[in-house]
């Protein structure tokens, strides 16, 4: 288990659409289509999950189903039945920024409005959400729940000025809500028999379209055609089955799906049994740059997903090179403890010229066990988790690349464990700076007094954790090693604020930098 995960950082949320192609009803399986795709998000979150599926005609019938848990749990397969009539849907898994863990929370969110209901899933965390709330109740709006997620249904249910009162204008709609927050949101919007995918004007959470292929198909279909519907042309070959989005494109592999494109910042794409269509574009004050998280790339999304035309994994691999570069030490291995930071350590490896091996093997079951942890127990702390591969580094110096520091409290104990086993000395890299400030776009993140890195100890952290050494990968290394593979960027525009071709990339660095993308309303 990583440090993230002990110290109580949690991932966002994962969003999952589905529409079927062709002739409706459908022969594909919706409802397990839309299972599935949150099962390889499952990771984003673990609090409740939720479906709602349509018929797509008009009015629509919507059907739900929500429970809490982890997926499999909470859609029990007697209740997926009520949902198999779908030809379109969404689906949500929640760790909750805002609002309390309960069932009341759980999305999607389904509401009437004046030309119908629509059903809404959100994967993000609104920075304006107290004077939203405000200004919806003034407008005569309840609110029945705690999550901001709830704001933007009740946004969209509003009627914009300029629309006629027989016809939904739903391009305006959504245009009004991105003017009235300018983040963090990747949004699902169905209405009717269309699914409407929309990522904020920065980019900061990501949103992925997927086309669903005969299996036949699987391993020869390639991404032709994305570079149309870019230009906002309708785009749907013969052999597709349908299409899915995604908070991250690694769902694609588990149904069957090939990564089509992305979600680009500030795009309101609609997605019928047609096909894909860019609608518009929503454009951030002039100046400002895109603010995709860069934890994203770090931590939060699995290691094979795409995001700007590359994948997580390779990034995690370049961040562990430039930490390398950055932060060399004599050793005679490299390891890590957590698996999300094995290419990093991996980078590292290749970068130094050393092997990299396995240190400790992992008691996967230690926190299924019945037996109370009484004195013994604690005394023997992480050594109940862990045993260590002694010969691979008995009497050597080791390296260990880690995700992060956050608190100390779990790398300590680890480092303890590998110098009472025989390592010589344990020398700590971190794949990513140190982290110093709260975020509040939809991670949770321990409060700043929390975090070593703001704490009197942070000073001689290799003495407090008991490491011969500990260094950090700089702020402008990470952003060096997720540039480096963008195709769109040239070697030397990387780092450039001055180049046309680094204007379309960006990163929200705040919780290392405390610059935040927008100004904060609280």
């Amino acid at each position: 288990m990583s440090e993230f995960e002990e110290s109580g950082i949690g991932e966002e949320c994962g969003v999952f659409g589905c529409v079927a192609a062709g002739e409706w009803p459908t022969q594909l399986e919706v409802a397990q289509v839309l299972t599935l795709g949150l099962v390889a998000l499952q990771h984003r979150g673990q609090e409740s999950a939720g479906i709602v599926t349509s018929n797509g005609v008009n009015p629509p019938t919507y059907n739900t189903l929500k429970g809490m848990g982890l997926v499999n749990n909470a859609f029990p397969p007697e209740d997926l039945l009520k949902l198999r009539y779908g030809n379109l849907g969404i689906g949500h898994t929640r760790y909750s920024t805002t609002g309390i863990s309960e069932l009341q929370n759980c999305q999607p969110f389904v509401v009437d409005t004046l030309h119908g209901k629509i059903a809404v899933a959100h994967n993000g965390e609104l920075v304006n959400a107290a004077a939203l709330r405000k200004k919806v109740m003034r407008h005569g709006v309840g609110l029945s729940t705690s999550s901001d997620s709830e704001l933007i249904t009740q946004l969209l249910a509003l009627t914009p000025p300029m629309e006629e009162l027989d016809a939904p204008d739903w391009v305006a709609r959504i245009k009004n809500l991105m003017h009235e927050t300018p983040t963090s949101y990747s949004l699902l919007v169905m209405y009717t028999d269309v699914i409407y995918a929309i990522r904020d004007p920065y980019g900061n959470r990501p949103l992925s379209i997927g086309r669903l292929v005969p299996i036949s198909k699987l391993h020869t279909a390639g991404v032709f055609g994305a570079s149309l519907a870019l230009h906002g042309i309708c785009v749907s070959l013969s052999y597709t089955e349908g299409w899915v989005v995604s908070s991250e494109s690694c769902s694609f592999q588990s149904i069957g799906a090939k990564y089509y494109r992305e979600v680009m910042p500030g795009e309101i794409v609609q997605i019928s049994k047609h096909g894909v269509k860019s609608l518009s574009i929503v454009p951030r004050p002039e100046g400002d740059l895109p603010a995709f998280c860069i934890f994203e790339y770090v931590y939060f999304a699995r290691p094979d997903s795409i995001f700007e035309g590359q994948m997580v994994y390779t990034v995690r691999q370049r961040c562990g090179r430039q930490l390398a570069i950055e932060a060399p030490t004599e050793a005679d291995v490299v390891s890590t403890v957590p698996e999300s930071a094995t290419p990093a350590a991996l980078g590292y490896a290749e970068q130094s010229g050393l092997p990299y091996v396995e240190v400790l093997c992992k008691n996967r079951y230690v926190g299924r066990t019945f037996i109370q942890p009484n004195t013994r127990l604690r005394q023997l702390g992480v050594a109940k988790k862990f045993g260590a591969l002694t010969d691979n580094f008995a009497g050597k110096r080791v390296v260990l690349v880690d995700d992060s520091i956050v608190r100390g409290n779990t790398i300590a104990p680890i480092i303890k464990l590998l110098k009472e086993a025989g390592a010589t000395e344990v020398h700590i890299r971190v794949a990513s700076p140190p982290i110093r400030f709260p975020c509040y776009m939809g991670i949770n993140i321990p409060t700043k007094e929390e975090l070593i890195a703001n704490r009197p100890e942070f000073k001689d952290i290799a003495g407090y954790i008991g490491a011969t050494s500990v260094q950090y990968l700089s702020v402008e290394g990470l952003v060096s090693a997720v540039q480096g593979g963008i195709p769109s960027l040239q070697k030397d525009e990387r780092i450039s604020t001055n180049t046309k071709a680094s204007r379309r990339v960006g990163y929200c660095t705040a919780c290392l930098t405390g610059k935040y993308p927008v100004e904060l309303e609280w």
